[in-house]
C-alpha cells in the first residue's frame, strides 16, 4: 500500500468520522434548546443552529457523505487487498474510527464540536444540494415539520429540582422554592387556602368607632376588616384600619367602610384567577361565598403570596420564635 493510498484512505476515515458523529451529536440537540439559547446570545448555538434547523435536509446531506465515504474506503481496499481482507479491514476501521470514537465524543461534546463544524456540514448540503433536497422535501411532505419542544408543567418541576439539585447549578434552594411555587399555585383553588368563617374575624356594620372597637380590631392586628349587615353571610364592605385615624368616636362603621373593592369569588375559584381579579380591582381581600349566598370563607393577597413563596409570611402582630 503506496503513500497516496495510505493518505486518501486517512482523509476518508476523517470525513467518515465527522459525518457519523455530525449525524448523532446534531441530533442529540434540540431545537428548541438551540434556539433558547441562541436569543440569549450563545454564539455556539446560533452556529449550529443554523444547520440544525434545516431538519431533514441536513439529514439526509450527512447521511449521503457518510455513505459515499464508506464506500470510498470499501472500494480503495479492495483494489489493494484480497475481498476478505478488505471487507474485515474496511468494516473494522469504519466501525472504531468512523463510527464508535466520533459518535461517543460528539455525543457528549454536541454542542462544542457542531459549533466548530458548522462550516463544513453547510459545505455538504451545498454540495449534496441537488440530490438532498428532493428527498428532504419527500420527508418533509411525509412525516412534517419537527415539532418544538414543550414541556408540561410536572416536566418543567422535575427539571427545576434535578438542576438545583446539581453541584454546578446557579438556582438555590430559595429560588426552587419560589419557582415551584409559583408554578404550582395556579392548580390550587381559594377554598385550600383559603380562612374559614369560622376564624374570620368581622365587624357588624352598626358598631361605632371607640375604645371597644379599637380594641376588638388591635387584639386581632389586621389592616382590613369585613364589614357585615345583619349576619356573617352579607358582607357590605371593608373597614381599612388606616382610615380609622382621625375618626370622631360615635361614627358607625358603615360609614368608614369601602365598597369599591369587595371581590366576591367562589370557593372553587383558581388561584391565577383570583389574583387576576385582585389586581384589577385594586383590592387585597376576596369574599369566597357558595351560589345560595353563603359565607365560606376570606382570601388575602398574603395567602396567595404565601402559596407561591412556599413559606408563611409574618406579620407584626406574629409570633416569631427564636
Amino acid at each position: 500500500m503506496n503513500i497516496i493510498v495510505l493518505g486518501t484512505l486517512l482523509v476518508l476515515l476523517v470525513f467518515s468520522a465527522i459525518f457519523s458523529g455530525m449525524s448523532l451529536g446534531l441530533y442529540s440537540l434540540d431545537k428548541t434548546d438551540l434556539e433558547r439559547k441562541a436569543e440569549l446570545g450563545n454564539k455556539r448555538a446560533s452556529r449550529v443552529l443554523r444547520v440544525r434547523k434545516r431538519g431533514n435536509l441536513l439529514l439526509v446531506s450527512i447521511l449521503l457523505g457518510n455513505v459515499a465515504v464508506n464506500s470510498a474506503i470499501s472500494i480503495i481496499l479492495g483494489n489493494v487487498s484480497s475481498g476478505v481482507v478488505a471487507g474485515a479491514t474496511a468494516t473494522g476501521l469504519i466501525v472504531v474510527f468512523g463510527e464508535i470514537i466520533p459518535q461517543a465524543t460528539c455525543a457528549r461534546y454536541a454542542l462544542a464540536v457542531g459549533s466548530r463544524m458548522a462550516w463544513f456540514i453547510e459545505l455538504t448540503m451545498f454540495i449534496f444540494y441537488p440530490i438532498a433536497k428532493p428527498i428532504a422535501w419527500s420527508l418533509d411532505k411525509a412525516l412534517g415539520k419537527e415539532m418544538k419542544t414543550v414541556w408540561s408543567k410536572r416536566e418543567l418541576e422535575h427539571i427545576i429540582s434535578m438542576h438545583e439539585e446539581h453541584p454546578h447549578s446557579v438556582i438555590d434552594r430559595d429560588e426552587e422554592r419560589i419557582i415551584l411555587g409559583a408554578l404550582r399555585f395556579s392548580d390550587k383553588t381559594a377554598n385550600e387556602v383559603m380562612t374559614s368563617v369560622h376564624s374570620l374575624f368581622a365587624l357588624p356594620a352598626h358598631e361605632v368607632v371607640g375604645d371597644k372597637v379599637i380594641k376588638k380590631i388591635r387584639a386581632q392586628g389586621y389592616t382590613r376588616v369585613p364589614i357585615y349587615q345583619g349576619n356573617i353571610n352579607n358582607v357590605v364592605g371593608l373597614l381599612l384600619v388606616k382610615d380609622l385615624v382621625g375618626i370622631d368616636d360615635g361614627v358607625r362603621l358603615d360609614e368608614v367602610m369601602r365598597t369599591d373593592r369587595i371581590v366576591r369569588i367562589a370557593p372553587s375559584r383558581k388561584l391565577d384567577v383570583v389574583l387576576n381579579l385582585m389586581i384589577y380591582k385594586h383590592a387585597h381581600m376576596a369574599i369566597l361565598t357558595e351560589e345560595d349566598g353563603v359565607l365560606v370563607g376570606i382570601v388575602t393577597l398574603e395567602d396567595i403570596i404565601e402559596e407561591i413563596l412556599g413559606r408563611e409570611i409574618q406579620d407584626e402582630h406574629d409570633e416569631v420564635s427564636a
